[in-house]
């Protein structure tokens, strides 16, 4: 079988199952938990909620720990399909060593990431699921810390960013030789490692929603760059992929660093926190072109007369889904 065939069927599984469910594009979007220390005693509290509906939000609620007191009852908002919720608590000696918890967290419906930021600059922040819905708050983290921390979310984020990877598979696709491919995937890392640090300090401000739309349509460019390949009429991507690489590498960036602002960054560890946030993303994405290549590669080995129109499965999969991410993100400007 040729191998463009098997590359093409070795990843028309992944198109099918992202055409299946486009609701999952950057879902890097979970519940989030801040607490913000006044003094010894006191913290601010900040509970994001994804809303159910207009104005319904998840039945998900923070317990803290034994002896925690409200200050302030809390005072809700509904912006964005987010509602808001603030107010102060008061634990006599802290939060430190007591148990935070969410109760009702539900099993695929939403995550909580939790952040405590403390006087003295630092922060924990933590990722919470259904599994393990609680944490302990701890004293001030080290560098360690941080680092595991920030790897892990970075991992989880690019594994979680459907749109990222939809666009990671399509240069696959399209460059085939694996010393271009390499290549290729590096200008995309430098790229997007630049955006992400100039967006996350602050040197480069874009409002987060048209980055994302304009993502989404960098997907439909590059799967009409396959079918182009297909029908004889190599695009830019084919000829110089490492040129298209960088340049939508630099607005996938700004991508990260949108997901990366809802965490925060440590004040006394940013460049520690921001340097293995990314070192994350890439052992994520390198992990993903992993896999395609396995897949690739095995397919390859089955031998069936798969028909020709078969080819372009994968890439009109890949460009019907961001196509949908398009215009849904381009509808919410005004949201």
């Amino acid at each position: 079988m040729p191998v463009r065939v098997a590359r093409a069927l070795g990843v028309a599984l992944l198109s099918a199952l992202a055409l299946a469910t486009p609701v999952l594009a950057d879902v890097f979007r979970p519940a989030y938990l801040e607490l913000k220390q006044r003094d010894t005693d006191t913290f601010d509290v900040l509970w994001k909620v994804p809303a159910a509906g207009e104005s319904l939000r998840l039945a998900i609620h923070v317990r803290f720990p034994e002896g925690t007191t409200n200050v302030t009852e809390p005072r809700g908002a509904f912006t964005a399909g987010t509602i808001t919720e603030r107010w102060t608590i008061r634990r006599a000696g802290g939060l430190a060593g007591g148990e935070v918890s969410i109760d009702g967290l539900p099993a695929g419906i939403s995550d909580v990431l939790a952040r405590v930021e403390r006087t003295d600059g630092t922060t924990q922040v933590v990722r919470l699921v259904p599994e393990r819905p609680h944490f302990v708050v701890e004293a001030p983290q080290d560098g360690a810390s941080v680092s595991r921390t920030y790897f892990g979310l970075g991992v989880i984020h690019i594994l979680e960013g459907v749109d990222h990877l939809l666009f990671v598979l399509a240069l696959v696709l399209i460059v085939g030789d694996l010393r271009r491919l390499l290549a290729t995937i590096t200008a995309f890392t430098v790229a997007h490692s630049l955006t992400l640090a100039a967006a996350t300090l602050g040197l480069v401000h874009v409002p987060q929603a048209p980055v994302e739309a304009a993502i989404a349509l960098s997907i439909v460019f590059v799967a009409a760059e396959i079918v182009h390949g297909l029908q004889g009429r190599p695009g830019l991507t084919a000829r110089a992929p490492w040129v298209v690489a960088f340049a939508f590498g630099l607005l996938h960036g700004l991508g990260f660093a949108g997901a990366l602002a809802e965490v925060g960054l440590p004040a006394r560890a940013i460049p520690l926190a921001l340097a293995f946030f990314n070192v994350g993303v890439e052992v994520g994405q390198l992990a993903f072109v992993a896999g395609v290549l396995t897949v690739i590669a095995a397919i390859t080995q089955v031998r069936i007369a798969w028909p020709r129109w078969a080819r372009a499965i994968p890439a009109y999969a890949i460009g019907a889904v961001a196509m949908f991410w398009v215009i849904e993100r381009v509808l919410a400007f005004g949201g």
